[in-house]
């Protein structure tokens, strides 16, 4: 899934970008309010960290901004202001969660992946289509009753963005832009590469390609 990262502070922004990028997620980092802005209109998003401390727009107004703009991204405010009033006006304002600085990653990626589920209309961590499922919380995967698989950062991202529309054809451009974030090398058979290895560990038909348009799973039972 792709991530956009709205911190100024150098140190915390890199920490961030590089536990995100571990944990599977293309995650691209801008620095000020209005940036974030224009870069939500032309860029799709899975989710919004957003910090409240920024040079120029305050994270509160880009926050009612993107409200405004009708953009429903889910949206995790990631600050130091810990004043109840802060968090009242963060969470009233359009905010899925509210996450008082210093917080350990962990912390962090299970808020996210809780946004992400009520968001997606699911009370369960797992994904699924009824024969593949995928746990975001341990990068598991299972195929019917095998044992579960543990999948590298790449594989495991490639086979959320597949299962979190299972059904839907997601092109080769789709699938770069949930698994690599800017500045990213994208070699040209990338994409392949990782769905051929993806389908010896859950079998040939487990991901099912539609010549010339890309990539799906189907939706199940």
């Amino acid at each position: 899934m792709r991530i956009l990262l709205v911190e100024d502070d150098a140190m915390i922004g890199e920490a961030i970008q590089r536990a995100l990028k571990n944990a599977s997620y293309a995650a691209d980092w801008v620095k000020n309010g209005q940036t974030a802005l224009t870069t939500l209109e032309c860029q799709h998003y899975d989710l919004v960290l957003l910090d409240l401390g920024l040079p120029g727009k305050d994270g509160l107004e880009v926050l009612t901004t993107i409200r405004a703009k009708g953009n429903s991204v889910p949206l995790l405010i990631i600050t130091a202001r810990d004043d109840l009033t802060d968090r009242l006006r963060g969470l009233d304002g359009g905010a899925d969660d509210y996450v008082v600085k210093p917080f350990e990653m962990a912390e962090l990626l299970a808020r996210m992946r809780a946004v992400l589920r009520r968001k997606g209309g699911s009370a369960t961590p797992a994904l699924s289509n009824g024969v593949v499922a995928l746990n975001p919380s341990t990068r598991e995967v299972t195929v019917s009753d095998r044992p579960a698989m543990q999948l590298s950062n790449r594989k495991f991202a490639l086979l959320q963005a597949l299962l979190t529309r299972p059904g839907a054809i997601l092109s080769r451009s789709d699938l770069e832009d949930r698994i690599y974030g800017w500045g990213e090398e994208v070699e040209s058979n990338a994409v392949e590469f990782l769905i051929h290895a993806l389908r010896k560990k859950l079998g040939k038909e487990a991901i099912q390609n539609v010549r010339g348009m890309g990539w799906m799973v189907s939706k199940g039972k």
